[in-house]
């Protein structure tokens, strides 16, 4: 009975062994080309991100892109006036050349504008008066490198930052806790220079909620505990956005292991 168990259990080792290799799939380059789905035109200067190993490239003159990726990652392709698509890698997108990705041209109707100038008398004591104002104030605290935004001017303001960072475990627990894998997504984002550059055009948050899969709600719901002000949150490009999500998420982490 020993003469045969060994060389059993080596046959099962091996054959596990063997299994685990193919399961694992391999990070290759892949090569594809986007076009214009009405036209069939290649299209240059297409942002492509692979939200799973979170690398970004954009197209050439002829549409062509290269990108890591591996079978079941999830290519996120934008480009302004056409509708954003997400595509699943699949094995004949390695296998076969000449992959090619449509997208579609999104269709505005153009609304009429009616464009309101500031009425102005020439005194500047008046005219002061009647330009609208950005209420957004910040509070610097001694001791820490950046300032925050509180919003409006109000009694309650001071006291809600200095709320905010002497209570780590109600600024952000629930935010960042919830997602503590997808807020590692942010270092290997903000070194990608392509994605940073796509994010920097950007206003609409779509790309930010892809890659951190989180809902914009979320997006308003940190910040906000983190003290930006409305009109930052609202105004600012999605670069911006992924820096101070970033920042805070930073502070959180510091201020949370001195509990």
């Amino acid at each position: 009975m020993k003469n045969y168990f060994l060389p059993l259990f080596l046959l099962i080792v091996s054959f596990g062994y063997s299994q685990e290799d193919n399961n694992e799939e391999e990070v290759k380059q892949l090569k594809a080309v986007v076009q214009n789905a009405q036209t069939d035109q290649p299209m240059e200067s297409v942002h492509v991100v692979n939200l799973n190993q979170v690398v970004g490239t954009i197209t050439n003159e002829k549409g062509e892109f290269n990108i890591p990726a591996k079978v079941n990652d999830t290519l996120y392709i934008t480009f302004l006036g056409f509708k954003s698509q997400k595509v699943r890698v699949t094995n004949d997108m390695f296998k076969f050349k000449g992959t090619k990705i449509s997208l579609t041209e999104l269709a505005y109707a153009l609304e009429e504008v009616i464009v309101r100038p500031y009425s102005l008398t020439g005194y500047l004591e008046i005219d002061v008066k009647n330009l609208p104002l950005n209420n957004a104030f910040q509070y610097s605290i001694s001791g820490l490198s950046v300032g925050y935004e509180a919003g409006n001017k109000n009694p309650s303001a001071v006291t809600k930052v200095l709320g905010a960072i002497l209570n780590p475990a109600d600024l952000l627990r629930n935010l960042f806790g919830k997602k503590p894998n997808q807020m590692r997504k942010l270092r290997q984002m903000k070194e990608d220079d392509q994605i940073r550059d796509l994010l920097a055009s950007k206003f609409d948050r779509e790309t930010l909620t892809e890659l951190l899969q989180l809902e914009k709600v979320d997006i308003e719901d940190i910040l906000n505990n983190c003290n930006y002000s409305k009109s930052f949150i609202t105004t600012a490009n999605d670069l911006q956005i992924l820096d101070a999500i970033s920042s805070c998420y930073e502070e959180y982490k510091v201020l949370n292991r001195k509990k």
